[in-house]
């Protein structure tokens, strides 16, 4: 029998190693999905992963003045098209669902859609892009909600370690969401590695203080060969350093650089985080539909995922020694 993911993520001396991917446009026939799905799939064939990550694409405009650089376009629901690669795949699929728009009710069907039609079991789930934007659904509430229906999602939350840089309390944020069900945590694409070492260390304080262990953190990282895609990184509120910027683009091969970049950044946040004893896991996601940024995102998995294996090995070693 095969596990589910709940039981997968359990050993926290492994990582659990996701790719991240979108739906394909809502004016896309069915038979196109389809293919889609299996050229997906076909890239993944030569690698070894946990399962994939089906993100619910919002139209964002209202949380920034800039223009989006690539234009927004609805796609098919993420509950859909995550059965779908479920069904190819034999894989578990978090899906993401963004609630906004949505009231209790509409809610509620979706849930009952995604379990009963869609076969998802595992969630994420997401609230409106910005404080003005109009919802009918708070995330709170979208939570209430889940937490009343009958069958029990393995839920996790979003962690925003940009808006730990300026709030300082996304930690605090982190532990709420565990309070309201969430298991673990996905980031947004890590470019800025002090920003996401800063809050998984006051995380990991703040569950020591009241004594409760870590949930997992799923780490996100994603392949840059452009300006045009390192504009849309900084769009989606990702921090990129000015000096990490110049790096990438001034190089002879910004696509190679950025990996190197993404490299050098997980190598920093595991050696400041595994001593603090928070289970860990990758995602690796391509951004655009870029061809050349697809294929960098596969290659870059295979280095990232042997990185943090051999140093969660490593980690594994030392404590066993020190325990001796």
């Amino acid at each position: 029998m095969k596990k589910s993911l709940k039981q997968r993520s359990s050993d926290h001396h492994r990582g659990i190693y996701f790719i991240g991917t979108t739906p394909p446009k809502i004016d896309t026939d069915f038979e196109s999905v389809s293919t889609i799905a299996d050229k997906l799939l076909a890239r993944l064939d030569e690698i070894s992963f946990d399962g994939l990550i089906i993100y619910d694409i919002q139209d964002e405009t209202s949380r920034i003045d800039t223009p989006r650089p690539f234009p927004f376009k609805a796609t098919y629901d993420s509950g859909t098209y995550a059965q779908l690669l479920n069904q190819k795949s034999a894989k578990p699929v978090i899906a993401y669902k963004s609630v906004a728009g949505l009231d209790e009710e509409s809610f509620n069907e979706w849930l009952s859609r995604a379990w009963y039609q869609n076969n998802v079991r595992d969630l994420v789930l997401v609230g409106s892009p910005s404080t003005q934007a109009a919802s009918s659904l708070p995330l709170n509430d979208a939570y209430r909600v889940l937490a009343a229906h009958s069958k029990e999602f393995y839920l996790g939350g979003i962690a925003i370690a940009e808006r730990h840089l300026s709030k300082k309390n996304e930690h605090i944020r982190l532990l709420g969401k565990s309070t309201l069900g969430c298991e673990y945590y996905i980031t947004q694409a890590v470019y800025n590695a002090q920003a996401t070492i800063d809050m998984l260390t006051c995380y990991a304080q703040e569950c020591a203080l009241n004594n409760i262990k870590p949930n997992r953190v799923i780490l996100t990282f994603s392949p840059c060969g452009s300006a045009k895609t390192l504009e849309f990184i900084n769009w989606l509120g990702v921090s990129v350093p000015e000096a990490t910027r110049e790096r990438i683009l001034s190089a002879d091969d910004p696509l190679y650089e950025s990996i190197k970049v993404n490299h050098s950044n997980l190598l920093k946040i595991l050696a400041a985080v595994l001593p603090l004893n928070i289970p860990l896991g990758l995602n690796i996601e391509s951004l655009t539909n870029r061809k050349a940024e697809i294929d960098a995102s596969i290659l870059m998995y295979k280095l990232l995922k042997g990185t943090m294996n051999q140093a969660l090995a490593q980690n594994q070693i030392d404590q066993f020694v020190l325990n001796r």
